[in-house]
């Protein structure tokens, strides 16, 4: 099978382009900036394109003729000082996608959604795909992210020939997203020493606002799901995260040390001064997205797309967090480069 990866040199597309090159599939990546031809980018077919530039969609289809398939893992998280472009990039890009499948004939489309797009949680319940998709109103990862699948409700509603699978993971991890995800979220927030303590599990304290639970999947294993619902022509939504929900007490039998629950509106405070100095990347929609997203049910997975994760929650965040004591990343590509 021909299968285009939209974002193919990120967290979420590099993995998917190992695994759909491992099947035996061939790859296309496209990005808005070609990486160097090195492993794993080599003997990769490239189309450097900005899917929020003028003109994007033409050009889009021309790169998805032929394709059997369309993974949609195209995502900005920075400047978050510049919503605007995040909007152009997320919300109008995912559109040009979208519109650029059809137009090609493309016959299933994948797009990488998120845990994000769902409704603030009630409970510690795990919900199903059904949950309400109406986004944290905080976050605008969250509301772009509900906006995009709103879209996709209408481009499946016209487009009924189209396969279309949407994906819906937790917090995707990978020792290859390190450098990546110290830069998007923490920049020089936290230094390398404890990073190596936390790596070997020695932390003497870790501060978390109360309330924090979270889910994990190996980027690994999101790609393995990628392409077995391209596989089956799955059509449908369907949660991923691996076992077991991850608390406070989980996070320090893995990094260490003490945990310290502080009180929320002081750690957001905190978060939001950070971020309106700049001396932080990561706004403070991204706490409010992280203590109020519903727990998934992946069943659904499980049984209908014979999904399972290969990676523990605890090991891909001993796999990541290993990487930010490493420095690791991959050299060749613009946004995981170390």
């Amino acid at each position: 099978m021909r299968i285009v990866i939209v974002g193919a040199s990120g967290n979420v597309g590099t993995a998917v382009l190992r695994t759909v090159r491992a099947a035996g599939h061939t790859a296309v990546g496209v990005s808005r900036r070609a990486p160097r031809w090195a492993d794993p980018y080599d003997g990769v077919r490239w189309e450097s394109i900005d899917v929020s530039a003028a003109g994007s969609t033409a050009r889009l289809r021309d790169a998805f003729q032929g394709a059997d398939a369309v993974v949609h893992a195209a995502w900005a998280i920075q400047p978050s000082h510049d919503q605007d472009h995040l909007r152009a990039v997320n919300v109008d890009g995912s559109r040009a996608v979208f519109q650029a499948v059809a137009q090609a004939g493309v016959p299933h489309l994948v797009y990488l959604s998120s845990v994000g797009t769902y409704a603030p949680r009630q409970s510690l319940t795990p919900v199903d795909e059904a949950y309400a998709r109406t986004g944290v109103p905080t976050s605008s990862y969250s509301r772009h992210k509900a906006e995009v699948e709103t879209s996709l409700d209408v481009f499946e509603a016209d487009h009924p020939d189209v396969a279309v699978t949407r994906l819906r993971p937790g917090l995707i991890l990978q020792r290859d997203a390190a450098s990546e995800v110290r830069r998007y979220f923490l920049g020089a927030l936290v230094p390398r020493p404890l990073w190596t303590l936390a790596s070997k599990g020695k932390l003497p304290v870790l501060p978390l606002p109360r309330g924090l639970v979270l889910q994990f999947v190996h980027s690994a294993d999101v790609a393995s799901a990628v392409v077995a619902a391209v596989e089956q022509g799955y059509r449908g939504a369907l949660n991923l995260a691996a076992e077991p929900v991850v608390d406070a007490q989980d996070l320090t039998a893995i990094l260490g040390g003490r945990a310290v629950e502080l009180p929320v509106p002081v750690v957001r405070a905190a978060v939001a001064a950070g971020w309106h100095t700049r001396l932080l990347p990561t706004s403070p929609g991204w706490l409010d997205l992280a203590l109020s997203v519903p727990v998934l049910r992946t069943d659904r997975a499980r049984s209908e797309l014979g999904w399972t994760p290969t990676t523990t929650a605890h090991d891909a965040l001993r796999d990541l967090v290993a990487g930010f004591a490493d420095r690791a990343g991959v050299p060749s590509s613009p946004v995981l480069h170390p």
